[in-house]
């Protein structure tokens, strides 16, 4: 058959052009594993396979051939309405249409609305029984965990397709690897929550890194797991196997009770390049930055500001990674203690998330039994600048004028001058266009409070007092799709949400890692 993999890294339908060479540069790097596997396995399976991703370069249709048997569709969930359009096209062509990605695993009832198959966990073997069988209006998944993940050599092609340019690598491109898959820690908010970690062999892990080596020197390693090196020393071992001369640059997201002591050593001697690490909040998930003590407030915030000193001392380039808006935060208190670390650590990027309630997590369960999850909110939302739920402890407006005061701390004089001058060399420039894009976020933040203060439906909306969605909303989303805004209804654009289940899932955190 002729099989055809996407993978949506960008959400919008409008290509950008080519003058967005450098942000189409960028949004590609963030190319995922699976849909590589999934392009391996048809190819093994000796099916015709074509592969793309979509990151804005140009029209996602035209990325595949048009006389395709089956499509894969890989989709996080801020990009579901422009896989639901595509979907819908491909499947008046005849073509059997497969979601996967992290939006299958959290929205799939919504998602059978446009597609023939929805896949939860998948492996080799549920691809080929999806390729056989060719079902139809059904939701599977291999209920296994993912424990063997094709080489890197063997992904060889797509990584060329997804990350190098004009298939060759430059020094910033990134190859993605697996060395872990689940997370020990049972964060409310991550889709990961209930994955039981599963370290996976260290004997592939150490393969790839050699054909890096030999074959990409210039070219660094992400890895993908949900939280990097719990098994410290065994992933360290390996990755000191590889020669010291030829050692790949690599990408992690950790959390702090990991990245400590004597270990940072050894990320600085394995050419650890990046680390985003997790603070979260200043009330909750302590348990993540701070090994077996439970800490908050201004004392958690000076142990912060240590442990991430000593980071920035061994790794390039680090990453602090917040939610504003969890059910602890109240008052001022987060917002000046966020604002005093942005000021007091110009070394570390600070990252705000606002928290959004992705279905299979306590987070969600407790949002929509709670009636605080704005129901007809298009999918397109699910992501920063947009709020998806009602703040427990503040109003809308006041949440939208808080997040701009946080961020706004990142676009004063002192703080820009601070970040362009940051050391290592290049790491300004980085910081350069990261600041753009907060002032684009700022931006938004302020136009959403502004009409939260003067446009009395769309306060209701937010309120939850009102299920019409605002014409702010609607324009937006059809700015996001361009031309396949016309492929869907208002009808397709309100989402489907599960009941609540009758009790809570599970604790916002869990055992520490070891």
């Amino acid at each position: 058959m002729r099989v055809g993999i996407l993978e949506l890294i960008r959400p919008n339908g409008r290509p950008d052009g080519w003058h967005h060479a450098p942000t189409h540069w960028i949004a590609r790097q963030y190319a995922s594993i699976v849909p590589q596997a999934v392009s391996v396995w048809c190819r093994q399976l000796g099916h015709e396979t074509f592969f793309a991703t979509y990151y804005g370069q140009r029209d996602p249709m035209a990325l595949l051939p048009a006389d395709l048997d089956v499509v894969f569709v890989g989709a996080y969930t801020r990009a579901a309405p422009l896989a639901y359009a595509l979907a819908r096209l491909y499947r008046r062509a005849g073509t059997l249409t497969v979601l996967g990605g992290p939006h299958a695993k959290a929205f799939p009832e919504d998602a059978l609305r446009f597609f023939d198959v929805v896949v939860g966990e998948c492996d080799k073997r549920l691809v080929a029984e999806i390729l056989r069988g060719r079902p139809r209006g059904v939701r599977v998944s291999s209920g296994r965990p993912l424990t063997d993940v094709p080489s890197i050599e063997e992904r060889l092609p797509e990584i060329r397709t997804a990350s190098f340019q004009w298939g060759r690598p430059s020094r910033y491109s990134v190859i993605g690897v697996l060395g872990s898959v689940g997370c020990p820690y049972r964060c409310d908010f991550c889709t990961d929550w209930n994955n039981p970690y599963t370290a996976l062999p260290v004997e592939r892990l150490e393969a790839d890194l050699r054909f890096v080596a030999a074959h990409f020197p210039m070219a660094k390693v992400a890895f993908h797991d949900a939280n990097f090196a719990v098994k410290f020393d065994q992933v360290m071992d390996a990755m000191e196997r590889v020669p010291v001369a030829s050692r790949p640059g690599y990408l992690v997201e950790s959390s702090l009770s990991v990245l400590r002591g004597q270990r940072l050593g050894r990320l600085r001697d394995t050419r650890c390049w990046y680390a985003a690490a997790g603070i979260e909040s200043w009330t909750e998930y302590s348990n993540k930055s701070a090994r077996g003590t439970a800490v908050s407030g201004r004392r958690k915030l000076e142990r912060m500001l240590d442990h991430f000193a000593l980071l920035t001392e061994e790794v390039p380039i680090v990453q602090a990674n917040f939610i504003f808006g969890i059910d602890g935060d109240r008052g001022d208190e987060p917002v000046e203690l966020t604002r005093e670390f942005i000021r007091r650590a110009p070394s570390v990027w600070p990252q705000i998330a606002i928290p959004t309630p992705f279905r299979g997590t306590p987070l969600y369960e407790r949002h929509r039994r709670e009636g605080r999850i704005l129901e007809t909110m298009p999918f397109a939302f699910y992501y920063q600048p947009y709020l998806i739920t009602v703040p427990r402890h503040y109003e809308p407006a006041d949440y939208y004028a808080k997040l701009a005061l946080i961020q706004g701390e990142l676009t004063t004089r002192q703080s820009v001058a601070a970040r362009l001058s940051v050391r290592p060399r290049g790491l300004g420039f980085i910081n350069a266009l990261r600041i753009n894009g907060i002032r684009g976020f700022l931006r938004e933040y302020r136009t959403i409070a502004g009409l939260l203060r003067t446009d009395a439906g769309f306060r209701a909306f937010h309120e939850r007092r009102s299920d019409e969605l605002p014409v702010f909303y609607r324009e937006r989303l059809r700015d996001l799709l361009g031309p396949y805004a016309e492929v869907l209804t208002a009808e397709d654009s309100a989402p489907i949400l599960p009941a609540a289940a009758a009790e809570e899932s599970g604790p916002a955190s869990g055992a520490a890692a070891s």
